[in-house]
């Protein structure tokens, strides 16, 4: 587009946050945005010229549309070179264009995450309540019995018992830790950090322990602007997800984490039911190629308590949600890509330059 010239469609959809294809009277794709590249894993040059049902499962057969258009919500689609994806489904005629269509693919798994974010704060603050009050009331006697448990140590009969109720002392007073940092809410200091030296901070704190079997990639955006943040509060959700990751893939043959992070224009969301929307451009993704959450518990990954590791407290998630909440943000679980790969996404606003 040069001067005064009008632009064209392209260059519209090529501007919006969520995907779209343009389908021609032949059910050929014409056309895909780059949300659509991204949302199926699958390039644009790829897809241009392909019948539409060998790129993607529609959710009902070309031959039952009454050309009025057509949608699915929260409907699962496959994609024809592996995966699948949950999707809001829009199908609709282009005006004074005989037999051309437009389809736009809204991911479920993130509408239904934002809407969530107003109930999951309400379920945190109720749990903030409750740990602070546990936390005060169990760690004073803990002392006690942890001080009793040393004066009996080496007692005739003892038999290492004592030593068995030590262990078990600090094993809850370091849950209790881990609550009372779930409990703080006192105010973060936000201010515009580069985010990648954090990044590389928390990649050679997880290879140096957690994750020293772990193949740990890099995918960054060069150009990203800084971000809107807690230093500490951000560095702790990294290492949070990245130990949560490295957990995921433990069982795996080739164990792999990817951190990628975009800019992602015209995205925005409200925080709460009233509250005007905010613009969270900057995006930080933590990938793992393991098999992901128990489909029971996928919506609840992040209220507090909830866990599907057997020796999981269901803390350490959930503090990522309030870190992130804390800083403005969004954080979201997905299931993605060809093969399938956990996403964990956040989104956070933009620093000043």
């Amino acid at each position: 587009m040069t001067g005064g010239a009008k632009p064209g469609f392209a260059e519209f959809f090529a501007t919006l946050p969520v995907a779209v294809m343009v389908i021609d009277p032949e059910s050929r794709v014409a056309y895909a945005n780059g949300e659509c590249e991204t949302l199926l894993n699958l390039s644009e040059r790829a897809m241009l010229g392909q019948k539409l049902d060998s790129v993607i499962e529609p959710p009902r057969e070309p031959s039952d549309r009454d050309g009025r258009g057509f949608a699915a919500f929260d409907t699962e689609i496959a994609l024809r070179r592996g995966g699948r994806v949950r999707v809001d489904y829009l199908e609709a005629r282009v005006t004074d264009r005989p037999g051309w269509r437009t389809i736009t693919l809204h991911h479920a798994a993130q509408s239904r995450r934002l809407g969530h974010s107003a109930d999951r704060a309400a379920s945190a603050r109720a749990a903030i309540g409750a740990a602070a009050m546990l936390a005060h009331e169990i760690k004073n006697p803990l002392s006690g019995i942890r001080g009793a448990a040393q004066l009996l140590s080496g007692v005739k009969g003892d038999d290492g018992l004592t030593a068995l109720i030590t262990t078990e002392v600090d094993r809850i007073a370091a849950l209790i830790d881990r609550m009372q940092d779930f409990t703080d809410t006192r105010p973060l200091n936000l201010e515009p950090h580069n985010i990648y030296p954090l990044l590389d901070h928390g990649r050679r704190v997880a290879l140096a322990g957690f994750g020293r079997s772990v193949a740990i990639e890099e995918r960054f955006d060069p150009s990203l602007p800084p971000v809107l943040a807690d230093r500490d509060a951000l560095l702790q959700v990294v290492l949070n997800l990245l130990k949560n990751g490295c957990e995921a893939v433990s069982a795996q043959a080739d164990p792999r984490i990817v951190v990628s992070t975009a800019y992602r224009h015209g995205m925005a969301v409200s925080p709460a039911p009233g509250r005007p929307r905010q613009a969270l451009p900057i995006e930080l993704c933590v990938i793992d190629n393991g098999p992901g959450a128990p489909q029971e518990i996928a919506d609840h990954l992040f209220d507090p308590f909830i866990s599907g590791k057997p020796e999981g407290q269901g803390l350490g998630l959930a503090l990522v949600d309030k870190l992130v909440r804390d800083m403005g943000g969004i954080v979201q679980y997905a299931r993605e890509g060809s093969p399938l790969m956990t996403v964990f996404r956040i989104l956070l606003p933009r620093g000043a330059a």
